[in-house]
């Protein structure tokens, strides 16, 4: 999926919390093609609590993704900033959403419920390796798992697979390009017309 990563005004020193800010927009809108792409793939995803758990693990596992890349900087603080910022924008949109369409909860509380699912999946993989690469397998199956338990019984081993295979690793690619853009990691993009001059 494509993604927008990269700064209105380029070379503008951004804080940690602006970065976070837009790195919890990229898992909400990673969140909201995975499970396009899982209904695709023939799963039944309600349009209620079943989307809405789904999306909240996901935007978990990009948190989580989100700390890790954060963590490879070496720089603790800016990690700490980074990533308590992430979790709470992304517990935002995801507040404003469920508020939206279901009601039930006040937005607070459902912010603080997802700042509190981050910080237990972030403690149950902390085992698990996050590199350049991306993540190892025990984190994308420790995914499959949990999206697992909010799909139906009939379709629970078989989503497993599906976030193992596909949508796990696409999730982790797209927040690997998205961050080194917000970080102005990536390789600038030649602007049309503009050509590179070689020279000895």
């Amino acid at each position: 999926m494509r993604i927008r990563s990269r700064w209105f005004r380029a070379g503008e020193a951004r804080s940690a919390a602006e970065i976070a800010g837009a790195a919890a927009v990229i898992a909400w809108r990673v969140a909201q093609d995975a499970v396009k792409t899982v209904r695709a793939a023939g799963f039944a995803i309600d349009a209620g609590p079943q989307y809405l758990a789904f999306v909240e693990e996901f935007m978990a596992f990009m948190v989580v993704g989100g700390d890790r890349i954060a963590h490879a900087r070496g720089d603790a603080a800016w990690r700490v900033e980074f990533t308590t910022a992430m979790a709470r924008r992304a517990g935002e949109i995801l507040a404003d959403n469920e508020a939206d369409l279901l009601g039930t909860d006040s937005r607070e509380a459902i912010r603080r419920r997802f700042v509190a699912t981050v910080n237990a999946r972030a403690a149950e993989c902390a085992d698990y390796g996050w590199t350049a690469a991306g993540p190892d397998y025990g984190l994308l199956r420790y995914l499959g798992h949990r999206i697992a338990g909010v799909m139906s019984a009939g379709e629970a081993s078989h989503a497993i697979a599906q976030v193992i295979e596909c949508e796990a690793p696409a999730a982790a690619e797209t927040l690997r390009r998205g961050m080194a853009g917000l970080l102005g990691e990536a390789p600038r993009r030649r602007a049309k017309g503009e050509h590179v001059v070689g020279g000895e």
